[in-house]
């Protein structure tokens, strides 16, 4: 099915919020109150029939609305996925997203049955900051958080006083600096805002530029060099275009931190829909179209969250 494109509503739902003062989501309608049963007689077939309910509706709704960013989140969907839940039955939606925040927000409010972007940290990030009750139940992928520069072909030519960005979302914050100790460019991991005065964990001055995660391959040829998720790389063809010039490397710990998972509503998690999603996104054709299409700049990651 043809992917929705939504952003043409990033700017209503951005100016909603901006009258609302926060971010927010309409609460549902109110159910409508029942009518009081004549006898006993009646009331037992109006139980009978609501128990049933949802057993038919569960039958009868057989779509599957996910809500992704481009690459490779949605690429995975519509190119494997969809084919997959398909011989089982399933009709597959799916919805793309342009940023990290409308597709939980649109989780939560039920436009979505899951969504497909996104860390465990980054989800219960989320839930404390925005208030929001969502669940990972599977693990897809990883895709390595590289260090990328259009300006220069290695670390070593990176000069002092260099300006560095990294996302500014304190989860992909805390990674794309962790990724700048990790291969020697910062020596300690310190919060944001010392690292520029912190001449012990930044002995090269180099300037650290927090920016919108999403923005950060179009900020690339104004800045000397960035961290950048896999995705948004992916996205910009950064890969064939300015190759990384170092990557993350993972161990087991690190293996779960920075796994993708499917996420969806909290009470949600083994509804015929979730389990249907979670059984054909870890399956063997989704590992095969992974290690084959994207050699090395996505892995697979077929793990359950702890």
């Amino acid at each position: 099915m043809m992917k929705k494109w939504i952003s043409t509503m990033m700017t209503g739902v951005l100016a909603a919020g901006l009258l609302a003062g926060c971010t927010s989501v309409a609460p549902a309608p109110a159910p409508a109150a029942e009518a009081p049963a004549q006898d006993a007689e009646a009331e037992a077939p109006a139980q009978d029939a609501e128990a049933e309910a949802p057993a038919a509706e569960s039958s009868s709704d057989k779509k599957i609305v996910v809500g992704a960013t481009p690459v490779p989140h949605a690429d995975i969907l519509d190119n494997v996925v969809k084919q997959v839940l398909a011989e089982q039955g399933w009709e597959l939606e799916t919805v793309v997203f342009e940023d990290y925040v409308l597709p939980n927000t649109s989780l939560e409010s039920g436009e979505l049955d899951a969504n497909y972007f996104q860390t465990l940290g980054y989800m219960n990030q989320q839930n404390t900051d925005a208030g929001l009750h969502l669940a990972a139940t599977a693990g897809v992928h990883i895709e390595p958080m590289g260090i990328y520069s259009e300006k220069y072909k290695s670390l070593s030519e990176i000069p002092d006083g260099a300006e560095i960005g990294v996302p500014n979302d304190p989860d992909n914050m805390e990674r794309g600096l962790a990724l700048l100790v990790q291969k020697g460019l910062l020596t300690s991991l310190v919060p944001i805002e010392k690292v520029n005065d912190d001449k012990e964990a930044n002995p090269h001055g180099y300037k650290i530029t927090p920016l919108e995660a999403a923005s950060l391959p179009l900020s690339l040829p104004d800045l000397d060099a960035a961290t950048i998720n896999g995705n948004y790389a992916l996205g910009a063809d950064l890969p064939a275009k300015y190759p990384a010039l170092e990557i993350e490397e993972f161990d087991d710990e690190t293996t779960v931190k920075r796994t993708n998972f499917i996420v969806v509503r909290q009470g949600e998690e083994e509804s015929e829909k979730s389990k249907a999603l979670k059984e054909a996104i870890q399956s063997d054709a989704v590992k095969a179209y992974i290690d084959e299409h994207y050699k090395g700049s996505v892995i697979s990651s077929f793990i359950d969250p702890e």
